[in-house]
C-alpha cells in the first residue's frame, strides 16, 4: 500500500529548522574532512613517501617512477580513484555512494589544486624540499591531518573512495573478511617503500599505518560519544518542559519511591550531546538543586536526533 505524504508526520518550525541548521553543519564537517585529508597528503605524506596504504600509498609510489612526466601523484591518485568508482557503481550501484563519489573527486580535485598553486609560486614540495626538512616533524602532522580526516568521513558515513570501494565488493562477492584483508594490503604498500624508497621512510610508513589505525578509531570514538543522563527529582515538569521544548530531545519518565526516605520521585531519562548535558546540568540545579542526577559516556546512540540507522 502506497503511502501518502499526509501519513508522514508533519515537523514543526522548529524541527525544520534544526533539520536545515543540522544538514549544513554535516556538509560543512564533510567538507573539512576531505581538506584535512588532502592537506595531509599533499603537503606530510607525498613530499616525504610516506605511503601507508591505500590508494594514496599506491599513488606516492607509482609517482616515484613518473616523476618530470604528466603522471604527477595527484593526477596519479585521480587516476587510480575514478577507474575504482566506476567499478564500484557497476558492481555495487547504490553500495557506492553518491557521498564516497564526491568525496573522493572531491579530494582528488583539491590534491591538484595544490599542486597547481605551488607551481605557480615557484614553492616546490619534493623529496628534496618538504615543508620544514624535519622528517620526524612533518610525519607527526601527516598522520594527524590525514587520520583526523578518515576518521571524519567514516563518522559522516562516507570515506575517499580507493581501497573501502574494493573491500566493499570483495564483502558482496566473498566471506573474506574485510578488515584483515585491508590490513594486510595496506601493511604490504608500506612493506615496500623499505625496498622502493630506504629504511627510514619504511620505518616511519609502518610506524603511520599502526597510528592511523589506533587513531582513527580513538577520534571516531570522541566524536560519537554522547550522554545518557537519569535524574530523579520532584520537580520533574519543569525539566521534562526543557528537555522537550528547549533541547528539543524526548524523554522517558516514571514514578519511584526512595527506599531509604519514601519519598515519591520521578525519574526522568534522555540523551544528549555533550555540550547539551552542560546546560541541561545548570537548568537542573536551577529547578530543583536537590535532585540526583547520573551521567553515563555513551559511544553510540541510535535513534530520532542521533543516528539514523543499525547500519
Amino acid at each position: 500500500m502506497k503511502k501518502n505524504k499526509a501519513d508522514k508526520p508533519q515537523l514543526t518550525k522548529a524541527e525544520r529548522r534544526k533539520k536545515i541548521r543540522d544538514g549544513v553543519l554535516y556538509w560543512v564537517i564533510l567538507n573539512v574532512g576531505v581538506l584535512l585529508f588532502a592537506v595531509g597528503v599533499q603537503l606530510f605524506k607525498s613530499p616525504n613517501n610516506f605511503a601507508t596504504g591505500g590508494v594514496s600509498g599506491v599513488s606516492i609510489i607509482i609517482a616515484k617512477y613518473t616523476k618530470g612526466t604528466f603522471f604527477t601523484q595527484p593526477v596519479i591518485n585521480f587516476i587510480i580513484n575514478g577507474i575504482l568508482l566506476v567499478i564500484g557503481f557497476i558492481f555495487l550501484g547504490k553500495g557506492c555512494t553518491f557521498k564516497t563519489a564526491y568525496c573522493s573527486l572531491l579530494y582528488t580535485v583539491e590534491m591538484y589544486a595544490m599542486e597547481q598553486i605551488f607551481n605557480a609560486t615557484g614553492f616546490r614540495l619534493d623529496e628534496t624540499h618538504t615543508l620544514t626538512g624535519d622528517k620526524f616533524m612533518e610525519f607527526v602532522y601527516a598522520m594527524l591531518t590525514t587520520s583526523l580526516g578518515a576518521a571524519v568521513l567514516f563518522y559522516c558515513r562516507a570515506s575517499s573512495g580507493g581501497t573501502d570501494i574494493i573491500a566493499l565488493i570483495v564483502k558482496k562477492f566473498t566471506k573474506t573478511n574485510i578488515g584483515v584483508a585491508l590490513l594486510v594490503s595496506d601493511f604490504l604498500i608500506a612493506a615496500s617503500t623499505f625496498i622502493i624508497f630506504d629504511v627510514t621512510t619504511g620505518l616511519f610508513s609502518i610506524l603511520g599505518l599502526v597510528f592511523k589505525s589506533i587513531f582513527v578509531d580513538y577520534v571516531i570514538d570522541g566524536m560519537g560519544r554522547s550522554k545518557f543522563v537519569t535524574i530523579i527529582t520532584s520537580r520533574p515538569e519543569i525539566i521534562s518542559s526543557y528537555i522537550l521544548e528547549g533541547m528539543h530531545r524526548g524523554v522517558t519518565s516514571y514514578k519511584a519511591v526512595g527506599g531509604y526516605t519514601g519519598e515519591e520521585k520521578t525519574i526522568i531519562i534522555t540523551v544528549c550531546k555533550r555540550r547539551e548535558a552542560i546546560k541541561l546540568k545548570i537548568k537542573i540545579n536551577r529547578a530543583d538543586p536537590s535532585a540526583f542526577v547520573i551521567l553515563t559516556n555513551s559511544n553510540e546512540i541510535i535513534g530520532k536526533g542521533f543516528r539514523n540507522s543499525l547500519n
